[in-house]
């Protein structure tokens, strides 16, 4: 009998597609509720709808075979949404810990999965004056205790999307619009003027960063990028469909 391999879907191909696609039509459809309801400012479905978004995704990429670190870097966004539903600092610390992990798990994946080649020098200073101009700008309108953490996770998040041009220009994308999520949130913590609806842009910007992520990555593997082994020499890793 042939083992299965890591990262291959458990269930038959064709069961597996038909899965696949239920499961991301329900992110879909998750995605439009959450949005919709952030428009016509109906708090409950933000509330069912949100945490329902990255397990969506997260058994989508399992199922389609996506590598395990993916699967655990989008279970960490899910946390990180489920601690930002609740309006306390504990809360929000720990789910920004939690989006921290995340991006740890996404810049392991860029390293494995990634190609150097797609890294320039422009690309780089052009993160670093972004990250530089807005902690700058936005630490005097921070709360004491939170501008070091803020500061922080902004270097990590920074250094998560300039990382993500390694896997290809959706992930390059994705890994941006995480960036313009999560600064359009530190703006609204520091008093600054917001656009009409801000959490419905947060939310816009993220779902649809984490989905480039997430398929960034997945077309990485599938296009056969090496994976690398502890107990052996590298092998390609399979195609995906």
């Amino acid at each position: 009998m042939t083992p299965v391999q890591s990262g291959e879907p458990a269930v038959r191909p064709g069961a597996a597609d038909r899965v696949a696609r239920a499961l991301l039509v329900a992110f879909a459809v998750a995605a439009a509720g959450d949005l919709g309801s952030l428009l016509a400012g109906w708090e409950p479905g933000h509330v069912v709808c949100k945490p329902l978004l990255l397990v969506l995704l997260a058994a989508h990429m399992a199922v389609r075979g996506g590598p395990r670190l993916l699967v655990v870097a989008l279970l960490f966004g899910w946390g990180g949404d489920v601690l930002l539903l609740f309006d306390a600092d504990a809360a929000f610390l720990a789910g920004m810990g939690s989006f921290a992990a995340g991006h740890i798990c996404y810049l392991f994946l860029f390293a494995r999965y990634g190609s150097p080649r797609a890294r320039g020098a422009w690309l780089a200073a052009a993160y670093t004056v972004a990250l530089v101009a807005a902690v700058a700008a936005l630490w005097n309108g921070l709360p004491a205790e939170l501008r070091i953490p803020v500061a922080g996770y902004s270097l990590l998040l920074t250094a998560m999307a300039f990382r993500a041009s390694r896997i290809g220009r959706a992930a390059g994308v994705g890994g941006a619009l995480f960036l313009l999520s999560d600064t359009l949130i530190a703006t609204g913590i520091a008093d600054w003027p917001q656009l009409p609806r801000p959490d419905f842009w947060v939310m816009s910007t993220y779902i649809a960063a984490q989905a480039l992520l997430a398929h960034g990555v997945l077309r990485a593997v599938g296009r056969g990028a090496v994976s690398p082994r502890a107990d052996g020499p590298t092998t390609p890793a399979p195609a995906r469909p």
